[in-house]
């Protein structure tokens, strides 16, 4: 029920007006028909048939809230409607301009301010103010998350977890377009780079779809490795890229990399160490019609770098033509330890005499937490190469968490590290031409 008034009541404390019963906090198990309340909010009187011109002309001062409807009914008067204004935009006629009465004047409407009580539900209430009003006063509230086709990926912390289940509902519920709720359980696992999940809300299906710089993915998100804050950068490696080049991508993954590079019509030979990257790697080349430009592999990167590298290398270099020649980029990302793989370069073409112009570019991520994460990169790049670097460049490619960076070093294979020692020791080889 709406009760009219025509005395307006000023709206000072927005967050105030929108707060929830104090009873819902604590609440574990989602019940939407405890988040209630009746707010009063200002309304205009106006004819019917000018009800979508009003809305045109007023909708910086219109009531929005989620799924709430603006136009409100008039009991026993289908000739007119009342429209909902922002409560704390509109408290009075002083909040209309001279072109707000020019325009009530044209089409004969009133500027006064009545006032209505209106019942707000669950729907109508933002994912923060319900979490607000169940998490206990005080502690942090985690709205956000990363989304990965129909799934949304969040990061709880340790006091949210009791109520991990509703907020996992709350997402949900206010997002639309997602099916399942997922939330880390664990750090990612060095070797696959994936993590434990728990489904928080909506269906246990975790392969998803997702799309990035105009190119489609699909993986089972529980078993690979997928960051869609990369997307920026894998556009900009690729960017690097002209037709013709020769990538070799160490880490693949599901294919960020590798596949945009097929697209420029390089030559890709990628690999990733889990099977099921491997797996949806190939897929996803079939997927994106580039199967006859990629190579895939399923082994580790040392042994990728001394087999499938050296010896495509060592062909390139014996063939190379100075006038059709084409650049060689090796791509490294595994932050959390590909600067640890840089050794298996030393001493990894069988030659006297290596010209470093038609040697290979790296590009090698690592995170760093030092106060200089430039020069912290690529110290520990020089070490593992072991020798010096006369000439890189050093791009920052996000920040991951307070004082730790994502770190990309480019560089071009230096020709003195063919002649330093070698850590390694290739076992069998796993691949497959991507048919």
């Amino acid at each position: 029920r709406r009760i009219f008034s025509t005395m307006a009541q000023p709206q000072d404390n927005k967050e105030e007006m929108f707060s929830l019963d104090p009873n819902v906090q604590g609440m574990t198990t989602l019940d939407r028909n405890a988040f209630s309340k009746t707010i009063q909010v200002p309304v205009i009187k106006v004819k019917k048939e000018v009800i979508h011109i009003v809305m045109k002309n007023l909708k910086n001062k219109l009531m929005k809230r989620p799924k709430l409807k603006t136009i409100i009914d008039i009991p026993n008067d289908e000739d007119h409607k009342k429209i909902a204004l922002d409560p704390s935009l509109v408290t009075s006629e002083d909040a209309f301009d001279e072109r707000d009465h020019e325009f009530f004047k044209k089409y004969d409407i009133s500027p006064q301010i009545l006032q209505a009580d209106l019942q707000m539900v669950y729907d109508n209430f933002k994912t923060d103010e319900i979490l607000k009003a169940v998490l206990p006063k005080g502690q942090d509230v985690t709205t956000s998350f990363t989304r990965i086709g129909h799934i949304a990926h969040m990061n709880l912390r340790d006091h949210q977890l009791p109520y991990k289940n509703l907020i996992g509902q709350v997402i949900l519920d206010k997002n639309p377009g997602l099916a399942s709720v997922v939330n880390k359980i664990n750090i990612i696992d060095s070797a696959y780079r994936n993590f434990q999940m728990e489904v928080l809300a909506g269906e246990e299906n975790m392969i998803t779809k997702v799309k990035e710089n105009y190119i489609t993915y699909e993986f089972d998100f529980s078993k690979v490795y997928w960051n869609s804050r990369l997307g920026t950068e894998h556009d900009r490696i690729t960017g690097l890229l002209k037709s013709g080049d020769v990538v070799f991508d160490v880490f693949a993954g599901v294919g960020p990399f590798a596949i945009p590079a097929a697209k420029k019509n390089c030559i890709v030979y990628a690999n990733d160490l889990n099977p099921e990257s491997y797996k949806w790697l190939i897929h996803n080349c079939k997927l994106n019609k580039v199967q006859k430009k990629v190579q895939a592999y399923n082994v580790d990167g040392r042994e990728f770098i001394g087999t499938v590298i050296k010896k495509e290398l060592s062909e390139y270099i014996k063939s190379f033509n100075t006038e059709t020649k084409n650049n060689l980029h090796i791509i490294m990302n595994l932050p959390a330890m590909a600067v640890e793989f840089l050794d298996a370069f030393r001493h990894l073409l069988d030659m006297e005499h290596c010209n470093e112009a038609i040697l290979p570019t790296v590009h090698c991520y690592g995170f760093s937490k030092d106060e200089n994460p430039e020069k912290d990169i690529k110290d520990m790049a020089e070490k593992y190469l072991g020798t010096v670097l006369e000439s890189c460049s050093v791009h920052l490619v996000r920040n991951v968490a307070p004082n730790k960076e994502m770190m990309c070093i480019s560089f071009k294979l230096p020709a003195k590290v063919q002649r330093l020692s070698s850590i390694l020791t290739p076992t069998s080889l796993r691949f497959a031409v991507v048919m």
